[in-house]
């Protein structure tokens, strides 16, 4: 998946738009210290749901924690 996102052109608009969101930072500690640990396989859309945030924020979350 990385690969397929970070090629886009947009991604960097994408993640600059993800990280003003209010909720930001908190949905990425909640990500980071709840779920991955308890479902390491949790996609974009599961935790857009789970958590009730757009896809997008979704994928730049788990993007980022997956590199690093």
């Amino acid at each position: 998946m990385s690969e397929e996102f970070r090629d886009n052109p947009l991604w960097h608009i994408l993640v600059e738009t993800a990280q003003t969101l209010p909720m930001y930072n908190s949905h990425m500690s909640h990500t980071r210290d709840n779920i991955l640990p308890e479902s390491p396989k949790t996609t974009p859309e599961q935790l857009s749901q789970r958590l009730d945030m757009p896809l997008g924020e979704a994928i730049v979350i788990l993007e980022e924690l997956k590199s690093g």
